[in-house]
Formats: C-alpha cells, sequence, structure tokens
C-alpha cells in the first residue's frame, strides 16, 4: 500500500485548441474534467497500474462524493479531511505540439485544525510502505507543513516522498525524509544557483544530500531525469507523440516509488510512467505499455556536460 497526501486537490479541465493567441477568441476542440491534484494523480497512476493506493486530501461533502467516485472507479481508495471551503479548479490551454498553458487557483482556506488533521490522517496509516506528499499548499497552511510532516513521522528517512516546490520546500531543506522531487526550475530556485548541466544538477543534489534527503530525483523534462543517491543514475525517455506534459512528474514519482524508491531500475520505471503520461491528454493515471518502457534509456555514467536549458 502507498498512501499518498495532496494538501490542495484540484478540479482539472483541460482544453484542447489549435494555437493560443493572447487577447483571442478560441474554440477547444477537447474538453476534459478530472480530479486532480498531484497527490491524487500518484495515487491514480499508482492504480491503473496494479499498485494498493489511498489517497488523503481536504474536501466538503459534496466534492468529497464527486472525487470518491472518480477515484474508486481506478481503484484508489479516499480519505477525506472535511473542510469548509470548496476544491479550487484548474486550468490547463494544450497545443497540438504538446504545449501546455496552466491557470491554477489557490484553492480553500485551511485552518490550523483543519491542517493539523490532514497531517494526522496521513502520519497515522500503518498500513503503507510509503508515504508520498505532493503539490503546492493550500492558503493559509503553515508554510513548513512538509517539514512538520516529516518530523511527525517517525520513519520519515525511510518511508517520506515529498515533491513541492517555493517556501515549503525550502523550509523542507535539513530535514531527514527518503526521497525529495523537484524539477529543473525548483532546484534553482531552491538553490538559487543557476543549473546550467547534468553535472551542475548532480551536485547540488548531492549537496541536498549530504543535508538529510536520503534521495534527490530530480526532473529535466524533455532532457529526462537525474536521480542523486547512494547511487547517481540519469535517464532519458524518447517520445514523438507528447499530447500533454502536466502530470508526468507525478507519473514520474509514482513509478520511481512504486519500483522501490531506490536505484536505477527504480529510475527507469519511474521515466516509463512518465512516457506513458505524456502520451495521455489528460492528467488521469495511463497504464504503462512495453514501448513506454522500451523508450527508456537509464545509464550510471552521467554526462555532466549535457545542456539542460533551451
Amino acid at each position: 500500500m502507498i498512501t499518498t497526501l495532496t494538501p490542495n486537490p484540484s478540479f482539472d479541465r483541460t482544453l484542447r485548441v489549435n494555437a493560443l493567441e493572447p487577447g483571442g477568441v478560441h474554440r477547444a476542440s477537447l474538453e476534459r474534467v478530472e480530479c486532480a491534484g498531484k497527490g491524487v494523480n500518484v495515487a491514480r497512476a499508482l492504480a491503473v497500474n496494479e499498485h494498493r493506493a489511498r489517497a488523503v486530501f481536504p474536501a466538503n461533502d459534496d466534492d468529497f462524493a464527486v472525487f470518491d467516485a472518480a477515484l474508486a472507479a481506478t481503484g484508489v481508495m479516499s480519505h477525506a479531511v472535511r473542510i469548509r471551503g470548496s476544491i479550487r479548479s484548474n486550468i490547463t490551454v494544450v497545443e497540438p505540439d504538446g504545449t501546455t498553458t496552466k491557470i491554477n487557483e489557490p484553492g480553500p482556506e485551511l485552518d490550523a485544525a483543519e491542517a493539523a488533521e490532514l497531517m494526522r490522517a496521513a502520519v497515522t496509516d500503518s498500513g503503507s510502505d510509503w508515504l508520498i506528499a505532493s503539490g503546492r499548499l493550500a492558503p493559509r497552511t503553515p508554510t513548513d507543513f512538509y517539514a512538520q510532516l516529516a518530523e511527525a513521522l517517525p520513519d520519515a528517512a525511510q518511508r517520506l516522498a515529498v515533491d513541492s516546490s517555493g517556501e515549503p520546500l525550502e523550509l523542507l531543506v535539513g530535514t531527514p525524509c527518503a526521497v525529495v522531487k523537484p524539477n529543473l526550475s525548483e532546484l534553482a530556485s531552491l538553490t538559487r544557483l543557476q543549473m546550467l548541466t547534468v553535472g551542475d544538477v548532480v551536485d547540488t543534489a548531492a549537496d541536498l544530500r549530504d543535508r538529510g534527503w536520503g534521495a534527490v530525483l530530480v526532473s529535466l523534462g524533455r532532457f529526462g531525469a537525474v536521480l542523486v543517491s547512494d547511487e547517481i543514475c540519469y535517464g532519458t525517455i524518447s517520445v514523438t507523440d507528447v499530447r500533454n506534459t502536466v502530470g508526468a512528474g507525478d507519473a514520474l514519482l509514482a513509478g520511481f516509488i512504486a519500483a522501490g524508491g531506490q536505484g536505477s531500475e527504480a529510475l527507469a520505471e519511474g521515466l516509463a510512467w512518465a512516457s506513458a503520461a505524456v502520451r495521455s491528454m489528460g492528467t488521469a493515471g495511463t497504464r504503462v505499455s512495453l514501448d513506454d518502457r522500451r523508450a527508456v534509456a537509464v545509464s550510471p555514467c552521467v554526462p555532466r556536460d549535457l545542456p539542460v536549458g533551451e
């Protein structure tokens, strides 16, 4: 069993247009609405690929009914901490070449009691091998929420994975946890360093690992991903039919943890799950195929001089 914690879930509305022109009028050729949020996306990817998953998130009664039905259809168990506010809506506009534009609402405000109950619901689940906490925080949630979570989980160094950004991620530095998954821009923002090459990423991630994180998994977009742990490795995927990049990082983390959360084999599986995700128009989990796994190349020979920017 893997538990996911999503402090700020969303209803994700995906629209496809021929070309996005600021100030123009657009007619969508496709519309899809899904129950989402980073941890919810992780849970659904796990369940679709036959791993038991439990999703913890805040919701009022009406929103929970919608989320519970949608997640149950894919095999995910739901646990909602009841709140007064409504789950936010996020809009993703997708162009034919895979370019995505997102507009995200801030989400409902959580008071101190609701935030504390959300943390308790995730930490007290004793039947899970992993706890994956991911996404931005809802308004008024303490910015050190993830650091508090790591401190509240007795074995965080063995089974907590975190995917966040900004101040919540910065306040997690130095707190032991098993896996942290920033993307390239989040890593650069966190460290205030310019990331020009794979070598820059490796050195920066190694420093963060020395300060308490067991493994740092850095997603590099079209340049692949780097894993810095006891083993350092670099991987890429070859995908030609990119439809929507939203959720690829969630799929990467889901596959990595599902495969054990350490080493090159787990990185390869995570990249295969990311390959499946970018071929889907929505953010719902997609079953990984043999072709997705064949599209992955992982090597312990890290190309340190390889550029990771445009």
